[in-house]
């Protein structure tokens, strides 16, 4: 099979981006005059997620920080759910991929799976609540404010799903996810946020908004009587910087890698536009025919959730997958569909031209191909020939080199010529 020719291309941005991150922390919770809140020498939990929030462990370092400075003692709950195999050792390991360790941080890390029930929703949910947490004197939030991969509302991932699913835990996970089957999470998500910040102490929230670079572009901290609102404005930003790939129409999307680093659904669904999630409707747009996986990211340790999104993958991400991880995740998520495996090919060879037998007419060299690193990092990306036109006729394109063809290996996989031009250097796990 002939495959078509490729080219090297740029996304022109000018993202803002926080230069230090630490001090944005420090003096963000500074301007909340929290001595008036906060119990003296009282015990505050502060959140740890496992969504790969860019510069988390500065994040938190700085947040605990400030917190010992007005003499509190602060230690970090693995907020999370069911990730990390829902297990206590799993969370722990997660957060220290992540550069999070009593060490780094200073403080302990408390983990538990146990749960308190702190009260029942008018629908029926029980609202759960990590055991360390709720006996702690204070709670403080820390998190990603970015569209989710589900549901639309006003607040989607952020602080508010944070203090309701992520400390929630593996049960509270799972109950949350069952009763937004039946009321939907732009209800259940908003209503039991409100419901746990009126019975719990929440000495504040601080979010973090990131760039299309994966680069922390804003924080921002808040007191919870405006946090919900708070983090809805910070949402509206973080759409308006969310990462986009310039075409809205291929014949075929190759992803070298995806992870819950990545994204909690491995791929994110905004960018790659396939939700896979009942009861939403698929978005119209974009509309990628074929999608190919190639890898997981080594900070995912096998969860590879997001894997149903794609058509097809090779054997190198399937050899990788930790089924248990994987199926608890989607589990508690109930998104079965997302996890189940796409047709393996044995090589990237075999995937692509396999891909290209299943776009319609189209001759494969006249398809409309990009190749991305994850859907994070969309600054560089390859584009084929047939969409040369399009690039062309926009100025925030630009073509770095080509035309150049697929490079393989005697054993059939690409020899990388990868996205980025040589001496560049795409986002890293987060904390590295």
């Amino acid at each position: 099979m002939t495959l078509p020719k490729m080219y090297r291309i740029r996304q022109k941005l000018d993202p803002p981006t926080v230069t230090d991150v630490a001090a944005a922390v420090r003096g963000e919770i500074a301007k909340l005059d929290l001595r008036g809140r906060l119990k003296p020498g009282g015990r505050v939990a502060v959140t740890g997620g496992s969504r790969g929030v860019a510069n988390i462990a500065t994040i938190l370092r700085a947040t605990c920080d400030s917190l010992k400075a007005l003499g509190a003692k602060p230690f970090i709950v693995p907020a999370m759910g069911s990730h990390g195999g829902a297990t206590v050792e799993g969370q722990v390991q997660v957060l220290s991929r992540y550069g999070v360790t009593p060490e780094s941080m200073g403080v302990p890390i408390q983990a538990s799976m146990e749960t308190v029930e702190i009260g029942r929703m008018s629908w029926g949910l029980p609202v759960l609540m990590d055991r360390h947490a709720y006996e702690a004197d204070h709670i403080v939030l820390v998190n990603r404010v970015k569209p989710h991969t589900n549901f639309r509302c006003h607040v989607e991932s952020g602080l508010m799903k944070m203090l309701v699913i992520g400390l929630g835990k593996h049960q509270g996970a799972l109950l949350a996810h069952r009763a937004a089957v039946d009321i939907g999470l732009d209800r259940m998500i908003p209503e039991t946020g409100r419901y746990s910040l009126s019975r719990l102490s929440i000495l504040f929230g601080l979010g973090a908004v990131e760039n299309a670079r994966h680069q922390t572009a804003r924080v921002q901290a808040m007191l919870p009587e405006v946090l919900e609102e708070t983090e809805a404005r910070l949402l509206r930003e973080a759409w308006h910087l969310l990462g986009r790939i310039p075409f809205d129409f291929l014949h075929l999307l190759i992803v070298d890698e995806i992870g819950k680093d990545v994204s909690g659904t491995g791929m994110d669904p905004n960018v790659i536009g396939r939700m896979y999630f009942f009861p939403n409707e698929e978005p119209k747009s974009p509309r990628y025919v074929r999608i190919l996986a190639r890898d997981l990211t080594p900070t995912t340790a096998g969860n590879a959730v997001g894997m149903g999104l794609a058509d097809f993958g090779t054997r190198r991400l399937a050899n990788k997958v930790n089924f248990h991880s994987t199926y608890t995740n989607s589990l508690t998520g109930l998104s079965p569909m997302r996890s189940k495996l796409p047709i393996i090919f044995e090589t990237d060879r075999e995937a692509i031209q396999g891909a290209l037998k299943t776009v319609g007419l189209t001759e494969p060299p006249d398809a409309k191909v990009a190749r991305i690193r994850n859907t994070l990092a969309l600054e560089y990306l390859q584009a084929s020939e047939a969409l040369l036109p399009e690039i062309e006729g926009r100025p925030d394109l630009e073509v770095l080199d080509g035309p150049f063809e697929f490079q393989f290996s005697e054993a059939g996989d690409l020899v990388d010529r990868a996205p980025l031009p040589l001496g560049e250097r795409s986002p890293g796990p987060p904390g590295d």
